[in-house]
């Protein structure tokens, strides 16, 4: 499929939203219907307080006869309170709904992304698409959406009464009604380009500071630290004025939609003046003052809905920007599945658990091969020392091998079923404790075989001499161990899950030689019957394997033989 074509396949930002919506239909449906229900009782209500002026002012009523419409009123006045307070919270559980699901949505698009993508990304950023990004949702689905249905239904009620009472007034509300959506479009399409251009400063800002956050100790240890704190002030003036913008975009529309509202709302109750006075006859008989409360006390809740649906209506545009930003990490799994088709499952290398056929490697974003005429089988029991020099492509080649990042060119083959161990050379340890960073691997797993893991990669060795044991607790990245304890976390992880395939990267690397050596000694036990590769530049790991594969200028040498 044409990249084209893809494109025009890919759903817009309102088909998102719709299809988001649709996880909160009901919620949803019931707050609209909730707020319809209040705006229609606005008529009992300005016809109630109508009737008590009429009675009192101009039939001299004593105050006993107002008695019940006054508490027809007040009964009137705390059923749309308790309407609106019910719709509020059913608008509220629907934002909250469409929030986790969307969010869970974009954690499954980050998956399908995979490492090799997300490495690429600005971590800041796609927190704050997880993050701002979809807390800018709530206005829509929390205001607009429900405000739709009472749009549409209030004004009309309002309009039919109105004009049951005087067609003059009906007549000014029905020819000023339209300039109030017409102008919410004119802003709408500001207000959208606005708030794009605001949530990818926001995004930016984000990243940034996330990223500088994460180097502090590196930016003091090289004297960086002012230079650092003017780009984040740059980043944060740019969010300012982007921000700044969408604000008075938001402003003016206001003031606008206030301005025709009371202009409308101004020519009624000059009519109605002029007819008291007799200076306008339109009327066969005569308008009673409590006629005429009632249309001066509807006119401005006619435009009521109009108002807060064009305060929304910025909050649509923000959704529908913030789609836009979110809709590549949504798309995720579809792009890469058209990018890489889907691979052979079964080795045509008899018995092979990965087999490998003119395999071609190279890093997302760059032209350049790292590896390429790859041709390989790996068989179980097969043990193998991956050498060369740094940058070669040895860690590329794992993790291909691995699954984390697609071969360029070529055919990689796996075998159904196959479970695969990789410990990287820079293990992510969770913030948490030892424990919890071994139950990554197997979360079901018993307190046996968690220390029996942990014993087997040498984990126990340190974990033991610490007040907490494997309880002991640790900061992000494995903040609090040195390099090679965390190496020993990522390879006690790999014994947990029982793969048939070991893929290591310099598992041994910065250990003494005592320690190495009881490491490599538990790998080489657990490694039996299985197939193995580990990356190393020791001469010990390197002597402890009966095989070698070498990297070097680009190609893959088994055993000095070129392949």
């Amino acid at each position: 499929m044409s990249a084209h074509a893809v494109e025009a396949a890919a759903p817009t930002a309102k088909a998102r939203l719709q299809a988001l919506g649709n996880v909160a239909r009901r919620p949803l449906r019931v707050a609209g219907a909730l707020g319809v229900l209040g705006g229609w009782l606005l008529l009992p209500q300005a016809a109630l307080i109508a009737l008590c002026i009429q009675r009192a002012l101009v039939e001299g009523a004593p105050p006993r006869a107002l008695l019940p419409p006054l508490a027809a009123l007040l009964a009137t006045l705390l059923l749309r309170a308790l309407l609106g307070w019910a719709g509020r919270r059913q608008a509220d559980r629907a934002v909250e709904r469409i929030r986790v699901d969307l969010r869970a949505r974009i954690a499954r698009g980050l998956v399908a992304r995979g490492p090799a993508w997300v490495r690429a990304q600005q971590s800041g950023a796609l927190a704050e698409r997880m993050g701002a990004h979809v807390d800018a949702l709530e206005g829509h689905f929390g205001g607009f959406v429900p405000l739709r249905a009472e749009v549409v239904a209030v004004p009309l009620a309002i309009l039919l009464a109105v004009f049951s009472v005087d067609r003059a007034v009906g007549l000014v509300l029905l020819l000023t009604m339209p300039l109030v959506p017409v102008f919410m479009m004119l802003v709408g399409w500001g207000a959208e380009a606005a708030s794009r251009r605001q949530l990818r400063a926001l995004a930016r800002m984000g990243g940034h500071f996330a990223d500088r956050l994460r180097g502090l100790g590196l930016i003091r240890l090289y004297g960086r630290g002012d230079a650092e704190l003017r780009g984040i002030r740059a980043a944060a003036e740019e969010l300012r004025v982007r921000s700044l913008k969408v604000l008075r975009i938001a402003f003016l529309s206001s003031a606008v939609l206030e301005f025709f509202a009371s202009l409308s709302v101004a020519m009624i109750a000059l009519y109605l003046g002029l007819n008291y006075l007799g200076m306008i006859d339109l009327r066969a008989q005569p308008l009673t003052l409590g006629a005429g409360v009632f249309c001066l006390l509807l006119a401005p809740e006619f435009y009521a809905p109009l108002r807060r649906l064009a305060t929304h209506y910025h909050d649509r545009a923000a959704a529908l920007a913030a789609m836009d930003e979110i809709a590549p990490v949504l798309d995720g799994a579809g792009a890469d599945a058209r990018a890489h088709p889907a691979e052979p499952r079964v080795p045509s290398a008899a018995g092979a658990l990965v087999a490998a056929h003119g395999v071609a490697l190279r890093h997302p974003g760059t032209a350049r091969d790292v590896l390429r005429d790859l041709d390989l089988a790996l068989h179980r029991g097969q043990h193998v020392a991956l050498v060369g020099a740094s940058g070669g492509g040895k860690t590329t080649l794992l993790e291909t091998l691995a699954g984390t990042l697609p071969a360029a060119a070529g055919r990689l083959e796996r075998a159904p079923g196959l479970r695969i161990g990789y410990a990287p050379q820079r293990p992510f340890l969770f913030a948490g404790s030892l424990r919890d960073n071994l139950r990554m691997a197997k979360p079901d797993a018993s307190d046996a075989e968690l220390r029996g893991a942990a014993d087997a990669a040498q984990v126990l060795r340190f974990a033991d001499r610490l007040p907490d044991g494997l309880d002991t607790v640790i900061g992000e990245r494995g903040f609090g161990l040195s390099g090679g304890e965390a190496r020993r976390i990522a390879l006690a992880r790999v014994f947990l899950r029982d793969p048939d395939l070991l893929l290591l990267d310099e598992p041994t690397a910065f250990l003494d030689p005592d320690t190495e050596a009881a490491v490599l000694q538990a790998i080489l036990r657990f490694a039996q019957g299985r197939a193995l590769v580990l990356a190393t530049h020791s001469a010990a790991a390197r002597a402890a394997l009966p095989q070698a594969w070498q990297v070097r200028d680009g190609r893959l040498h088994m055993d000095g033989a070129p392949r």
